[in-house]
């Protein structure tokens, strides 16, 4: 018999900017919607600004997401770099302190310090990355892939209430748009959780309850104020 498990951890750099891209696109685009309709706006105006919305943030979400996953890659380029220093010059030290973490983990200190010597004869950096600081090819930060993931899912999202918006107009736009909005979200949030193994009904309530409170209250400051939020 054969047992195979399938793991999800390498997922997490391009599910997290996809859900959020797709979550941002639908919320930000439907209350924006939402708002302009709640202000007695024409038809034209709120597709326009749904249009405006779906391009800024879109670009948004990827100069965003290029420099935050940016400034991570350049944390871990820096900790690798004083890592390699360190094997440079206190090569025994960075032993002793890899023993020690096998150790504090459960091993016991011979064969501690023999784990510890074997990976470092394999990979020295590679192993104190791993194991010291953390950081690990799976999890690695990707700037490109986070900002193209996250901008790409953003305009699919918001597409979806713009759409809604120009299929149906006139009084039937804002229910139409908030009902279909939490139907797309509540997709997303299972599709996102299934995705990396997580609960679906979970996932599903989660995305969809805040995104309701953010339409929610748009739809309550364009109808008193009678203003865009």
């Amino acid at each position: 018999m054969t047992h195979h498990e399938m793991h999800r951890s390498h997922r997490v750099g391009w599910l997290r900017a996809a859900v959020l891209g797709a979550n941002d696109g639908i919320v930000s685009t439907a209350s924006l919607i939402i708002g302009v309709a709640a202000a007695s706006s024409s038809q034209e105006s709120i597709l326009l600004a749904g249009i405006a919305g779906l391009v800024a943030g879109a670009m948004s979400m990827a100069a965003g997401e290029y420099v935050s996953v940016s400034s991570q890659s350049d944390t871990e380029s820096a900790d690798l770099a004083l890592e390699k220093k360190s094997l440079a010059n206190n090569f025994e030290f960075e032993k002793d302190e890899l023993a020690k973490i096998y150790e504090n983990r459960g091993l016991e200190p011979v064969l501690a310090e023999k784990v510890a010597e074997q990976l470092m004869a394999h990979d020295a950096l590679g192993a104190h990355a791993r194991d010291e600081i953390g950081i690990s090819e799976t999890v690695s930060a990707q700037p490109v892939q986070a900002a193209l993931y996250s901008a790409g899912t953003f305009t699919v999202g918001a597409a979806l209430p713009l759409l809604v918006a120009w299929v149906i107009p006139g009084s039937l736009l804002i229910t139409a748009v908030s009902v279909l909005s939490l139907v797309f979200l509540a997709v997303l949030g299972g599709l996102a959780a299934r995705t990396g193994g997580a609960s679906v009904s979970v996932g599903a309530f989660r995305v969809t309850f805040w995104g309701a409170l953010a339409m929610g209250l748009t739809a309550v400051v364009g109808s008193v104020f009678g203003v865009v939020a």
